[in-house]
């Protein structure tokens, strides 16, 4: 009798072992939520000075009643961004971030509004439009453009440069036109080399550009030759990729460009 009534006891115990782990679980779950709240109640406190501190950069003050709410320590924040405000530290930052992302936007629009133009030379492959960094480049076969061996436009080339001169004629990027040859060697009485013919096409296509608005100064015209190509020189597709005018729409604007001074050696 003594040890059934210990193995009943034991028994018992091991049916009422549930709690234990029920009690760690509920624990755990309030530890939980205490580290939600206490998350969220940092986002909110930094979401109060984001706030804050864009309108502090817009405006000269800050609505006392805004700031009921605040603790000494986000007081004291915005104290500070009120003060760099109004020395323009902290409103610089803010300008040059919106002049960027307008400066992008445009460029995006620019490219849009070249490629709609252009619709169908690029979906026959003749042109491509492309943007990076460096601005917006427009790839023109030169087949569109010019006759073989020829730097005279072709008057059905017209329209499209003249497309591309109604986008860009409004706006204050330079452009660099660069013309590009295959790797056959050319020698004519206009043309002794490659040189010659990717320069002078380069020139007719700033030519046009000229006559349809454009501001001359904002251009420049770029001869290669054979030196870039982007496609072998080994197949006939290649060598008329290689053949092209580029377009190139620089998103850096001409007064950023900043002349290093000259040194001069005295002499000996």
């Amino acid at each position: 009798m003594p040890r059934r009534k210990q193995r009943n006891s034991e028994s018992g115990e091991n049916h009422e072992r549930w709690l234990v782990s029920y009690a760690d679980f509920i624990t755990l779950l309030f530890a939980f939520f205490i580290v939600m709240y206490a998350v969220s109640s940092v986002n909110e406190g930094k979401y109060r000075i984001l706030s804050h501190s864009l309108v502090s950069a817009f405006k000269s003050n800050t609505n006392s009643s805004d700031l009921a709410s605040a603790t000494p320590s986000e007081v004291a924040m915005l104290d500070n961004l009120n003060l760099q405000s109004k020395r323009g530290d902290s409103i610089k930052p803010i300008e040059e971030l919106a002049h960027k992302i307008k400066k992008q936007e445009k460029m995006q629009s620019m490219a849009k509004n070249i490629h709609h133009a252009l619709e169908s030379l690029v979906k026959d492959g003749q042109v491509r439009v492309t943007q990076s960094s460096l601005g917006i480049t427009v790839e023109i076969n030169a087949s569109v453009l010019f006759s073989p061996g020829q730097a005279k436009l072709a008057d059905n080339s017209t329209l499209a440069l003249q497309a591309v001169a109604h986008v860009i004629r409004g706006h204050e990027h330079e452009i660099h036109v660069e013309g590009h040859t295959d790797n056959l060697p050319i020698h004519t009485d206009y043309f002794p080399s490659n040189w010659e013919l990717s320069a002078a096409r380069a020139s007719s296509v700033i030519r046009l550009f000229i006559e349809s608005g454009v501001e001359a100064k904002r251009l420049t015209a770029v001869g290669y030759g054979e030196n870039r190509p982007i496609e072998s020189n080994e197949t006939p597709e290649g060598r008329k990729r290689n053949r092209r005018v580029a377009v190139m729409i620089l998103s850096n604007d001409a007064d950023k460009v900043t002349e290093l001074p000259i040194i001069e050696e005295n002499a000996n």
